[in-house]
């Protein structure tokens, strides 16, 4: 790391990934394989990271790799239509009902700033909502500083930002009905979109309350906003297809990413036809990448997600999480420590809370300390965790019942060391 901060920002080319939250030095990877990591030193984690979701199978899954060597024998990348990119976007289109017509990209900020790009121009509107902790990329409008109770219009969260852009996005609390009720009533002829994870990532793992969701979906449809739902983290993680098929809620357009990559830059969004038909070379609305649709990124994405696609995939995996989750609450409680535990799918989240953790505020309000030295400990046990309280975690098909077990035992370490 040392030698990477001469060259480097920080050492690091995404700021999580210094460790300011949980102390010490980072990690330097050198190789994956199935549910663990191998650092630079020799030594072995089981890892609940996994690139930040998109390692549904784990590290270098065998059909995966397979898939990219065979993709990169035929060439990197050509900058013109391949098959790959038709047999992605009717993959996704027959995953998703609310997909008439998709657009490749290459990252999850990518698609986020383009959908709203959309939105803007079918709606001719301006405003932008969003929720206090949603994270949807680093693009200039979405980088606002987390608004409390009803949304106001925000100032950037970091320099460089042009206060213009960021007055473009109001922010609301997670999981308030009212007072996204109320944003509405002062703003809703103004609003192009809301934009929104239906299952928050980024305040740890924190699931919507009922009738959320589908109030907002109301909200929208009354105020002729679109509605725009940021599954980069749930999509083909929390179900196959995403949140929305589970929950039964039909966005009118959606981003995706992570999952449909299988670890590289593979992004893409979509939705309503009339929408999607806005875009050039159709429409008047310009977005475009050199990489969208690389044929061998996409080949990691087609192999992971024909992997999941057997009937039982996710309901099998989901009940040993789940059972890793339940030891772990049970720890929790036989030793007085107030632990909330969250699961959406493959992905999961913890939280050293006395009260259930509804939003970004919730979140906060936390224990971080216990939260650090909780991780710390879990790392002397070669278990890694997210080095920030405020990220999901994930698990793989590859978490076998020997892993899940080595975890119940760290765990119990680790929430000895941290009473």
């Amino acid at each position: 790391m040392v030698r990477a901060m001469t060259s480097i920002p920080g050492g690091v080319n995404s700021p999580v990934r210094a460790w300011q939250r949980l102390g010490g030095m980072p990690l330097v990877i050198r190789s994956g394989q199935g549910a663990y990591l191998t650092d630079a030193d020799g030594r072995r984690y089981l890892d609940y990271v996994l690139s930040w979701g998109p390692l549904l199978h784990g590290h270098a899954a065998p059909r995966v790799v397979r898939a990219v060597r065979a993709a990169a024998r035929l060439g990197m990348g050509f900058g013109a239509p391949t098959r790959a990119e038709t047999t992605m976007a009717e993959l996704l289109r027959g995953a998703l009902p609310g997909l008439d017509l998709v657009r490749l990209v290459s990252s999850g900020t990518e698609a986020c700033m383009s959908a709203l790009r959309v939105a803007r121009a079918a709606t001719g509107r301006s405003l932008v909502l969003k929720c206090d902790g949603c994270y949807h990329g680093h693009a200039d409008p979405l980088l606002v500083a987390a608004g409390s109770g009803c949304a106001t219009l925000n100032t950037p969260d970091s320099s460089g930002v042009p206060a213009a852009f960021a007055a473009s996005t109001l922010s609301m609390p997670f999981n308030d009905l009212p007072a996204a009720s109320a944003v509405f009533a002062r703003h809703g002829r103004d609003l192009a979109a809301l934009i929104i994870e239906p299952v928050a990532g980024n305040m740890g793992l924190v699931l919507p309350q009922p009738g959320y969701l589908e109030g907002l979906r109301t909200l929208c449809s009354a105020h002729g906003t679109l509605l725009i739902f940021d599954e980069v983290m749930t999509g083909f993680r929390a179900a196959w297809g995403g949140w929305q098929v589970a929950a039964g809620i039909v966005p009118d357009l959606t981003c995706l990413g992570k999952v449909i990559g299988g670890g590289l830059p593979v992004a893409a969004y979509g939705g309503r036809r009339d929408l999607m038909e806005r875009l050039a070379p159709l429409g008047d609305c310009y977005q475009a990448g050199t990489l969208s649709g690389n044929p061998v990124a996409l080949a990691a994405g087609l192999a992971t997600l024909a992997l999941a696609r057997p009937r039982g995939f996710y309901p099998r995996h989901a009940a040993r999480l789940s059972g890793m989750l339940q030891g772990i609450a049970a720890q929790a409680r036989a030793r007085g420590i107030a632990l909330q535990l969250s699961q959406a799918g493959l992905m999961w989240g913890f939280c050293f809370s006395d009260t259930p953790v509804r939003s970004l505020a919730d979140a906060q309000a936390s224990d971080l300390e216990r939260w650090r030295r909780f991780t710390v400990s879990m790392l002397k046990s070669r278990i890694y965790l997210a080095p920030s309280p405020f990220e999901a975690a994930f698990f793989s098909s590859a978490h076998g019942p020997r892993d899940v077990a080595a975890t119940l035992r760290a765990t119990a370490r680790a929430l000895d060391a941290c009473r």
